[in-house]
């Protein structure tokens, strides 16, 4: 090997490990945001039922309310409540 192989092949595997970083980042940056939005849904529909339970507002805890604030967070408890409540 030459003198300017070696850098060229450094410059190279670098080039390459940002580029895979960069890929694998994307996936990892959507799964926090949808685990995220889970947890905070998760959470707001605890607490809606266990502070709502006082002025009577409160939403049933089943598969299909788990799955709607699960994916949607808050916004899908406030469609819920909406759905109940006003129509």
């Amino acid at each position: 090997m030459d003198n300017l192989s070696v850098p060229l092949m450094a410059v190279a595997g670098i080039l390459l490990l940002v580029l895979f970083v960069r890929i694998i980042r994307l996936p990892f940056k959507l799964l926090f945001k949808l685990v995220l939005h889970a947890a905070v849904g998760f959470i707001s529909l605890f607490v809606l039922n266990m502070l709502g339970s006082y002025v009577g507002i409160s939403l049933e805890i089943n598969i299909l309310t788990c799955v709607l604030a699960g994916i949607l967070g808050v916004p899908g408890v406030i469609l819920m409540l909406i759905f109940k409540y006003v129509i």
